[in-house]
């Protein structure tokens, strides 16, 4: 992906692959759209795939892959022990972050359950710069607590701050000496934090918290599963690497943090996870897990072929131009929007563009959860799936009560390699009809609340008939129920 600059001055994103197949996908009608959602609990979790016209839910294991990763596939050793697959994927994972030890999962979750069960006792607490829904609930199944200490601009809508994900580095001396180096768990780094809009972490920040923990004897934990969007902003953000090759940056990462974990559904456009350290003594502990939780030390609840295919994946997330999609399309997404008066989040982040529900709705109470509302809204008028990303995706304290998320997020995530111009162009236009009628859609409430990860499966109602209205509106301005 580059920019080009056309005859007229205006800069195009214009992508540096070629489409050899194509899978079809399918515009439904108002009406069928509105059935769907009704029928989905307003979760749109829940969406059938086949009344979706463009998925922007999530990237974890929605990247396209390229020829040389499907090629790759046909080469995997299928075997449960000592398959020459995981040496390669080992090789290739060793060489990127400079690391000794690697060891296998399914996926990002996976790792989690790994690393929590390990080093989080009762009442211990993780410092990180934000949470991410499953690393929270590990840590707290076990009776840990979360603090997170992320820079004040990061929990800023509207901002400059080319890193908006790093961790405040006074908030960690301040809970260290409050709480004790001892009763912290481990500091937790997300890079491309996720929660708040894919905004990035930089290198001189996990120095920084790496030099303190050291010194405090803290066990760091890196997060690298959306990596890949952070190191094009490191690249184009931090000057100390503008020239870098991206190994120098993954190799510096893999040595400052003690445990760095990943889901290869996101990292690597395959699927999987795994964990990295250089720690002997952490890799023997987490080790004997592996076969409990996962499967064998050579392949970890992981598919061989999804195996080779991660190991190509890996070596292309060094590749600039492969990295370079995903954060320029958020960028041309998130331009087009703020042209037409659309409040989303700046600077744009990685992962997918985020709406800023909060002012979108900011008629419906924030107990009525407005970023739900409004990616079943969004969805109703043109069948673009995104994710809640707000108080829906937070957890119930043990009183029952709710807390309220610090941010009302609409994620519209873009997939690598997998969206056009167009599609994205069309995406932004119904968020454009949709904010000019915004009034319309009202609050949802729960028909049914898992206690853990309710945003996963949870349904809800409307609390009013605003569904229907807002269809009706939608007939009447475009002349057409498409």
């Amino acid at each position: 992906m580059t920019k080009v600059k056309f005859v007229s001055g205006e800069s195009v994103p214009v992508e540096m692959h070629k489409v050899r197949m194509v899978q079809k996908i399918h515009l439904h009608p108002v009406e069928d759209r509105l059935q769907a959602m009704k029928e989905a609990g307003f979760n749109t979790f829940l969406l059938k795939n086949r009344d979706i016209f463009l998925d922007m839910l999530t990237d974890s294991g929605s990247n396209a892959m390229s020829d040389n990763q499907y090629a790759a596939m046909l080469q995997a050793d299928d075997s449960y022990a000592g398959s020459e697959t995981f040496y390669r994927l080992e090789s290739v994972l060793k060489d990127m972050f400079g690391t000794k030890h690697f060891l296998p999962t399914h996926q990002g979750r996976a790792c989690e359950n790994i690393i929590s069960e390990i080093l989080v006792k009762p009442d211990s607490t993780v410092l990180m710069n934000y949470h991410f829904t499953t690393s929270k609930v590990h840590i707290t199944l076990r009776g840990g607590l979360v603090e997170e200490i992320i820079i004040d601009e990061g929990l800023k809508i509207t901002s400059d701050h080319p890193f908006k994900g790093n961790l405040d580095i006074d908030k960690l001396e301040e809970a260290i000496a409050r709480l004790g180096a001892e009763n912290i768990a481990f500091v937790r780094l997300e890079a491309g934090t996720n929660l708040i809009g894919g905004q990035p972490i930089s290198v001189q920040n996990m120095r920084e918290v790496a030099k303190i923990c050291r010194r405090e004897g803290i066990t760091t934990v890196h997060d690298a599963s959306l990596l890949a969007d952070n190191l094009y902003f490191i690249k184009t953000r931090e000057p100390e690497f503008e020239l870098a090759d991206l190994r120098e940056v993954t190799r510096e990462m893999g040595m400052l943090m003690d445990v760095t974990y990943f889901s290869g559904r996101k990292l690597g456009f395959a699927r999987g996870g795994g964990i990295l350290t250089n720690d002997d003594g952490l890799y023997a502990k987490m080790r004997e897990l592996i076969p409990l939780y996962e499967g064998f030390l050579t392949y970890g609840g992981m598919s061989v072929r999804e195996m080779e295919a991660m190991a190509v994946g890996m070596k292309e997330t060094l590749d600039f131009d492969v990295i370079c999609q995903t954060p320029i399309f958020v960028e041309a997404f998130t331009d087009e929007l703020t042209k037409k008066g659309v409040p989303v989040v700046t600077p744009p982040g990685g992962l997918g563009c985020h709406v800023d529900a909060a002012a979108f709705c900011d008629h419906i109470p924030q107990e009525e959860y407005p970023a739900g509302a409004l990616a079943a809204a969004l969805f109703i008028i043109s069948g673009v799936r995104g994710m809640e990303r707000g108080t829906l995706s937070e957890e119930r304290r043990p009183d029952g009560t709710e807390p309220l998320a610090e941010m009302e997020l609409v994620r519209l995530a873009l997939p690598r390699r997998v969206f056009t111009l167009s599609q994205i162009k069309y995406a932004a236009d119904r968020l454009d009809w949709l904010h000019q009628n915004r009034k319309l859609i009202g609050g949802l409430e729960f028909e049914e609340e898992p206690s853990v990860l309710r945003f996963f499966f949870g349904r809800l109602k409307a609390k009013s008939d605003w569904p229907d209205r807002l269809a009706e509106a939608f007939r009447r301005d475009f002349g057409t129920s498409l």
